[in-house]
């Protein structure tokens, strides 16, 4: 009686609203359940954190009128004079070791023109992420030299005629962050150096390429919170605000083929590229269950930390940043804590939350960090540790000291090792030359090899060992 029952009302279905009752049978399989709705919201979290972040990142970055220190109007670069003091805000793990020549792009309606200078022989890298958080080039010293070069970054669907000479690059979404990066000593001098080579670089519009450009003042939108750091704006989206707003992008960044598998389930929830998301349209009971997505999605992406990638001495890092596939929580987790991150080729950044004995840092405590003669970070670049607090930013301190490296002239030992000192207070006269100040309270320590070896002794292939951080008794 009820199997019959069941039958009848499919069957009536079909006429009235299916094409057949095989069609009918299949949309009612399609509504998921509330556990798979859970699992289905989770997933799709975790998947569109960072297109979410990219662009309330990019709402915040270029929501100014002309440049001004680390922002400027869509389509005109920010050439930042000075590393980012504990001040800076926009984006989380900074560093301090390259002065950023950064500029995000619309490339969906027409190509742009990258044009860079020689750099004599100085190292820069000069990435272009997607809307995804995905390094789909990445010129610079190690794979295109220091000489002068130009690129057109064009979109996803476009197809068009280049000036002569002119190598493109197409970006698989419409949004392009290009994030470059040129190494600098912190000098007044090596600044002045820097600022030269960043004043020659440019981009324009390919319609008004070889032609006089003057770029359109931006607009500015009062309505955007330039205070909130991003990280806590993008946490602070309800989950219908969060889906609608990752089903809107996804209209202009489309996913890439083999996220078709991710696209089938989150259409389930209704979770559709570039159709509005309706939660009413949802059972109550998923409704309610999907208030909690956030706040579930965040922790699930932050407890990935510690299988992020290779753990070493209370050191994790992952040779899988800037090029994930289908590994969606790892791309979240790197977007959360390092937005911005290149292919491991390009860099690697191990960073530890607990010392030698796995107890969280805390600076009123003291710690050493000790390399054996002849065994510092090994890298065809350079090495920075850098300092930041249990949020990843800057931490002030009296010598406005956010990193160590080679350039810090580092004190040897008598048989050639190195100590650095990480505490709060001044380690004295004799021992200044390595002291990373920390904060009174938790702390991170992060290294950053670039373009580290990839022969032996190399961080990649596993015969570079980090030592631990040793707490001083």
């Amino acid at each position: 009686m009820k199997a019959s029952f069941i039958k009848t009302l499919v069957l009536t279905l079909a006429l009235l609203q299916y094409a057949s009752p095989e069609a009918a049978f299949a949309q009612i399989a399609s509504k998921p359940t509330l556990q798979e709705a859970k699992q289905i919201a989770l997933d799709a979290y975790i998947f569109g954190y960072p297109l979410i972040t990219m662009e309330m990142t990019k709402r915040v970055m270029t929501n100014v009128r002309e440049p001004e220190g680390t922002r400027a109007p869509m389509g005109q670069l920010v050439r930042m004079r000075a590393y980012p003091d504990a001040a800076f805000r926009d984006v989380t793990a900074p560093n301090a070791d390259t002065l950023y020549t950064t500029t995000w792009l619309d490339v969906g309606k027409e190509p742009w023109i990258l044009s860079l200078p020689d750099m004599h022989d100085r190292y820069a890298l000069f990435p272009m992420l997607d809307g995804w958080t995905e390094v789909f080039q990445a010129p610079g010293k190690r794979t295109t030299g220091t000489g002068p070069q130009q690129y057109a970054i064009t979109g996803p669907g476009w197809k068009g005629k280049l000036p002569k000479g002119i190598k493109e690059y197409k970006s698989p979404t419409s949004v392009v962050w290009l994030l470059g990066r040129i190494y600098c000593t912190g000098t007044p001098q090596d600044y002045a150096a820097v600022h030269a080579i960043q004043d020659a670089v440019s981009v324009v519009p390919l319609h008004a390429y070889g032609k006089p450009y003057t770029p359109t003042p931006g607009t500015v939108d009062t309505t955007i919170d330039m205070k909130t750091p991003v990280r806590d704006q993008v946490n602070a989206l309800d989950s219908a605000a969060y889906f609608n707003l990752l089903a809107a992008l996804m209209k202009d960044n489309p996913a890439a083929p083999n996220d078709a598998p991710m696209l089938k389930k989150m259409a389930r929830l209704g979770i559709v590229p570039g159709k509005p998301f309706d939660p009413k349209k949802l059972t109550p009971e998923v409704q309610q269950a999907l208030a909690a997505i956030p706040k579930a999605g965040f922790e699930t992406i932050m407890a990935h930390f510690k299988s992020a990638g290779t753990d070493e001495n209370g050191w994790v890092f992952a040779t899988k940043t800037g090029l994930y596939g289908t590994d969606y929580l790892q791309r979240a987790l790197i977007t959360a804590i390092g937005l911005g991150a290149n292919r491991p080729q390009d860099a690697v950044y191990p960073t530890s939350e607990a010392d030698a004995q796995g107890k969280p840092y805390d600076g009123s405590a003291k710690y050493v960090l000790h390399f054996d003669k002849g065994l510092l970070p090994p890298v065809e670049g350079f090495w920075s540790l850098t300092m930041y607090n249990a949020e990843y930013f800057f931490v002030a301190n009296p010598l406005n000291r956010y990193t160590l490296s080679a350039r810090n002239d580092l004190t040897k030992n008598a048989d050639g090792s190195v100590d650095l000192y990480l505490q709060n207070e001044n380690p004295g006269p004799e021992k200044a030359s390595n002291w990373l100040p920390t904060p009174t309270g938790r702390f991170i320590p992060m290294l950053r090899l670039y373009w580290p070896k990839e022969t032996p002794p190399s961080i990649i292939d596993g015969t570079w060992k980090i030592p631990a951080i040793q707490k001083v008794p």
